[in-house]
């Protein structure tokens, strides 16, 4: 199987946006191996493990979104990493960066608790759902181009089922929102012309196919270490452009 396949079940299409649907499509998800640098990566990183990790079993799979099928605001991010989403199975579980953003939309009332640590901690989001534009972890946290554009399907089928409700999106990292403008575009979403560039804070109208399903997207900074450790992104930046998105989409 791999991301191409995403259109062919048409319970993915732009008008099956059921909980079921987008149960199905995260399965299949899980169980792409399109991108062999991918597969050997991630499957090499499952068993060699981490030594703080050595009683684990990983996940050492691509890693699906997470959260509900009805959800009004989407974080898009870039890939899981190695020893986070590629142990634990779910997106930004068990990693620094999933401290960082789990805190914040804890903070902001998004999330259930302040931690994700594994997939069943009991952690539930309210009205979110986070993705990423690439499924597998990718050695040095870099997918190559083809890498993104081979996984592109699977978040355009992902987007089609999150349609109906989806009124904002809050997009991390420069590479996150070169990978997701053109899902969105082939989602069905009108992009302004030129294309907007990333910044952080930057806001841009994205308006839908049909009236009622525009969204507004947000640029943030990644969650990544480099930038919380040195200030680039702080926890107020990142509460700001949550709280700003969540009141886009309806949740605040």
């Amino acid at each position: 199987m791999d991301a191409s396949d995403a259109s062919d079940d048409p319970r993915t299409g732009p008008c099956g946006g059921s909980g079921a649907a987008l149960a199905e499509l995260d399965r299949r998800v899980a169980g792409c191996r399109a991108c062999p640098r991918l597969v050997a990566w991630r499957e090499e990183v499952a068993r060699e493990k981490r030594a703080a990790f050595a009683d684990w079993t990983y996940w050492g799979r691509p890693v699906p979104g997470f959260g509900p099928a009805d959800a009004r605001l989407l974080i898009v991010g870039l890939a899981p990493a190695a020893h986070g989403g590629n142990r634990t199975g779910r997106m930004f579980t068990g990693d620094r960066s999933g401290d960082v953003l789990y805190q914040a939309l804890y903070e902001v009332g998004l999330s259930s608790q302040p931690t994700a640590v594994s997939v069943d901690d009991g952690l539930q989001l309210y009205g979110v759902r986070v993705t990423s534009p690439v499924h597998c972890a990718p050695p040095a946290n870099r997918p190559t181009p083809e890498e993104r554009d081979t996984c592109r399907p699977w978040l355009v089928q992902e987007l089609r089922l999150l349609r109906p409700t989806l009124r904002a999106v809050v997009v991390l990292g420069a590479f996150g929102w070169q990978a997701a403008l053109p899902a969105f575009a082939e989602a069905g979403w009108i992009l302004p012309r030129p294309r907007p560039g990333f910044a952080h804070g930057t806001r841009v109208r994205l308006e839908g196919p049909e009236d009622g399903d525009g969204l507004d997207l947000f640029g943030c900074f990644h969650v990544s270490q480099r930038n919380t450790f040195t200030g680039r992104l702080t926890p107020d930046m990142l509460r700001d452009v949550l709280r700003t998105a969540a009141g886009a989409a309806g949740l605040a």
